[in-house]
């Protein structure tokens, strides 16, 4: 009784202590963000001389410097046409890939899983001058197409990884009553066990879209042409001006304008990507 009376009264302690980490964890997230947006309306020295402050007068003209000095016009429509073509490949190879691993029984089946899952023990860096050489080789430098190859290979370890629980755990009943309506193994996958998946498919997609959009390495890597430049690519070019000193009003105007995306996406389907996330766990 004693010990049950304890845990009664430390429950409300420790929700509070949660309640509390919580928020700090989230002012640790959302602060960086309206410091952001606050240095987006300052100049370069206000930025230096009064970096905490609200901006005594808001410089919207840093968000024409960045639109102009970035090109962020041409760029946003680069990068939607990357990230919209690595995202098709990404969850249609995902997707297969999961299914077969998750569905049919074959020799090499948890070599093969175990294969896909390594590829996210590794950082990208690890592999930059060998895909660079690579990519040399195969003449896919400075082209969408080795971007988006580069992208695709590196997105489907979590995809397999987050769609693979969901169809585990999808009744066998639904393919085999395809089977018996004469469905090939394609159309009951297509027809059938892939709209069953659509959480898992939300929750990989935004993610996988959230790496792309923001990715920046790889992209330095493989493309030098400024009209192939990607969002993070243009805003690369707002740290150099005048010999290299870097107008800081304009590149954090930039960063807002690249963030906003990102931000409205998430605010949209933050639900979405809650349940996908959790259901994944719980099925596999």
């Amino acid at each position: 009784m004693k010990g049950a009376a304890k845990t009664r009264q430390s429950s409300p302690i420790k929700r509070g202590v949660l309640q509390f980490l919580l928020i700090l964890y989230s002012a640790i997230v959302v602060y960086p963000m309206l410091w952001l947006l606050l240095a987006s309306l300052k100049d370069s020295r206000e930025i230096f001389e009064h970096p905490w402050s609200f901006p005594k007068a808001l410089q919207w003209s840093n968000f024409t410097e960045a639109w102009v000095g970035a090109e962020i016009g041409k760029c946003f429509g680069n990068s939607v046409f990357v990230t919209a073509l690595s995202m098709f490949f990404i969850l249609f190879v995902g997707a297969m890939a999961a299914y077969a691993l998750a569905r049919f029984t074959f020799k090499g089946r948890e070599a093969m899983s175990a294969v896909f899952l390594s590829g996210m023990m590794f950082p990208v860096f690890l592999g930059i001058v060998p895909l660079y050489i690579l990519l040399a080789n195969l003449g896919m430098l400075d082209n969408y197409y080795g971007l988006i190859t580069v992208y695709v290979a590196y997105s489907l370890s979590f995809t397999i990884f987050v769609l693979t629980g969901f169809f585990k755990t999808l009744p066998h009943e639904l393919a085999e009553a395809g089977m018996i309506d004469g469905c090939s193994s394609f159309t009951i996958f297509w027809r059938i066990m892939l709209p069953l998946a659509k959480p898992g498919l939300i929750a990989a997609g935004i993610f996988n879209f959230f790496g792309i959009w923001n990715e920046f390495p790889l992209a330095l890597v493989i493309i030098s042409k400024e009209n192939l430049r990607t969002l993070p690519l243009g805003i690369q070019n707002l740290l150099m001006v005048e010999h290299y000193q870097a107008n800081w009003g304009a590149l954090f105007a930039g960063l807002v304008i690249v963030m906003l995306p990102t931000l409205i996406i998430y605010l949209l389907f933050q639900r979405q990507i809650t349940e996908g996330l959790t259901a994944g766990a719980l099925k596999g």
